[in-house]
């Protein structure tokens, strides 16, 4: 019992350990990701004041000396300076701070660009003074000053969040560096315990096995029974071991092969009760059904019903537990596959799939539409379980009676590559979307078979794979789910990630 709880207790410490890991790693991720984007807006920045400075400098130069090299360099800054507004824009759109900064900068150098263009126009036309004049008035407006000291702001603000975030992301790494090695500290002293327990256990069979063999011969029946209670008492700790992948089905065939026995006495047992009954009645032996069963009447034939309709729930049951059994050690092996990156054609891998669901999409009349899909590296099984496992969703839960649409489209976006596949089905209340990803958890009417593995088992999948996962639905309103995964999954993505 206590080499029980000792396992129990060691795989309740390495579920925490590995829930608080994933946690951690996730949260440590998101800071790192919040750090990057700081130090994208501050080289961003930099990079729009620079063309600004360099349109500056060819516009004066041209304004001197007329030379052709300074109006083409002119041109090239001019022309990159909204462009890289805008992406600066983009960036610091989730900061109410740097969105005001922005709307002030952008007018700043639309007047600055406008000035530039007015002094080009000038010179075109023959008045170089009054290109001259046109600079010197702006040099009374200093908007080029305006221009730095907003741009200055931003960096400003930008060093405060860069300095926050990095606190941040240095808190969540000390935080799972302490979770990991409490952790491992714990499962070092339960293994310790373990191995005390094994010697003590190996003592005790030495020790049975000398007394046995000092004991008389004629008791060798008696020596091999406590031999193999020696035996089954060493092992006892590797079965727990290996409770989740085998010990969970044993009691279940028991169960199973108990309650067959107990349908096939079903039959002697109610024949008896028949023919007690008529004993008692002094009545001819009772009459055999077609079956062969005793023909029984009032209480006898309900509890007979009765007796039947518990075996039926019992093995419905038992069926339940075997595929629920069946699909973690499905999970338990897919978690210790080891993962090969390849150049895939998603396209076509995609293609491929819809080919083999092309039955059912006809049964259920939906109409499946692929997208143009970038090209990514990364685990080919893994990617066939994860879309095979969408699209048969999607599938399985459109609207009875309305056709269905399902499109599957993507595109790429800082390295990544975004999928979605979206339907016309029934969604998914809004509260529910978190719960449909946990492990025997299903959302809405319960349908549809199913045993609320699959999008737990491909989530699993999308962030070994270095990814994440998530769902935008209504109910009756259709559902989308989008993918985000590395373009090029390499080893050094794997490593990270597992």
């Amino acid at each position: 019992m206590g080499q029980i709880l000792l396992l129990s207790a060691g795989f309740l410490v390495l579920v925490v350990i590995s829930a608080a890991s994933v946690l951690l790693v996730n949260k440590s991720r998101e800071d790192s990701a919040w750090v990057v984007h700081t130090i994208e807006v501050e080289n961003q920045t930099n990079a729009l004041l620079l063309e600004i400075r360099r349109a500056e400098s060819a516009a004066r130069g041209y304004l001197v000396t007329l030379g052709p090299e300074f109006l083409a360099d002119h041109n090239q800054a001019v022309a990159a300076v909204l462009p890289d507004l805008e992406k600066l824009e983009r960036l610091t759109a989730d900061n109410p701070l740097q969105v005001e900064n922005i709307k002030k900068l952008r007018a700043a150098i639309e007047t600055q660009l406008d000035q530039f263009a007015r002094e080009l126009k000038f010179i075109k036309q023959g008045s170089p003074a009054r290109a001259t004049a046109l600079v010197r008035d702006a040099a009374t407006r200093d908007t080029t000053s305006a221009i730095r000291d907003l741009a200055s702001a931003m960096r400003t603000e930008e060093d405060r969040l860069f300095n926050l975030r990095v606190a941040n992301a240095d808190r969540s790494e000390r935080l799972a560096t302490t979770v990991t090695i409490a952790g491992s500290t714990l499962v070092f002293l339960l293994a310790g315990i373990a191995i005390l327990l094994l010697r003590q256990s190996a003592r005790g069979r030495d020790e049975a096995e000398a007394r046995l063999r000092d004991a008389n011969l004629n008791l060798e029946a008696t020596v091999d029974e406590r031999t193999a209670d020696l035996r089954e008492a060493n092992n006892e700790v590797q079965r727990f071991a290996h409770i989740v992948s085998h010990d969970l089905r044993s009691p279940l065939v028991n169960i199973m092969g108990f309650t067959s026995e107990l349908e096939e006495l079903r039959g002697d047992i109610f024949r008896r009760i028949a023919e007690l009954r008529q004993s008692a009645a002094a009545a001819p032996p009772p009459a055999i059904a077609v079956d062969g069963e005793p023909a029984l009447e009032g209480a006898d034939l309900q509890l007979s019903k009765d007796f039947s309709e518990a075996l039926g729930f019992i093995k419905s049951s038992i069926g339940k537990m075997d595929r629920l059994i069946t699909a973690i050690l499905s999970l338990t092996r897919e978690g210790r596959r080891q993962f090969d990156p390849v150049k895939i054609d998603t396209r076509e891998l995609i293609e491929t799939i819809v080919a083999t669901l092309a039955h059912q999409a006809a049964e259920a009349n939906a109409t499946i539409r692929i997208a143009a899909l970038p090209n990514i590296v990364s685990d080919r099984l893994a990617l066939e379980q994860i879309f095979s496992n969408l699209i048969d969703n999607a599938i399985k839960y459109l609207k009875p009676g309305i056709p269905g649409e399902i499109s599957v489209n993507g595109r790429t976006k800082l390295g990544f590559a975004i999928f979605e596949v979206a339907d016309n089905g029934r969604g998914i209340d809004p509260k529910d979307h978190e719960r449909i990803f946990d492990l025997f958890r299903r959302a809405g009417a319960q349908d549809r078979p199913g045993q609320g593995i699959g999008l737990a088992h491909v989530r699993a999948l999308v962030r070994r794979l270095g990814g994440t996962m998530s769902v935008s639905s209504e109910l009756n309103g259709g559902s989308t789910f989008a993918i985000t995964l590395p373009i090029n999954w390499t080893a050094t993505n794997r490593t990270r990630d597992r």
